[in-house]
């Protein structure tokens, strides 16, 4: 599956899909951000099951905000609509999995 772009419009409905979500913090400008987001794409390919959806925090300040983003990039796992796990900073792939699959 594809990363979806997540905003406010269409976020409840992607938290609510019964499916183990990640969702990627990031901006534009953010080195480390850039550093992630080819493995949170090679995630997304691999694992058909997740929903993944990156949020760009210029865009979606509320939505940062909600979910308490200081820095980025920050990971946010949820399963059945609540947060099960949040990681601020660039992760290895075997780190992000690890997240999801906890």
């Amino acid at each position: 599956m594809s990363v979806i772009s997540v905003n406010k419009n269409n976020f409840e409905e992607i938290k609510n899909s019964g499916a183990v979500v990640l969702l990627d913090f990031y901006a534009d400008w953010c080195g480390p951000c850039r550093m992630v987001s080819p493995i949170v794409d090679e995630i997304a390919e691999e694992n058909p099951a997740y929903v993944v959806g990156k949020i760009n925090v210029d865009d979606e300040p509320e939505l940062a905000q909600e979910f308490g983003v200081m820095s980025i990039p920050t990971l946010v796992v949820i399963k059945n609509g609540e947060v099960v796990n949040q990681a601020t900073g660039a992760r290895p792939k075997a780190q992000i999995l690890a997240m999801l699959e906890g």
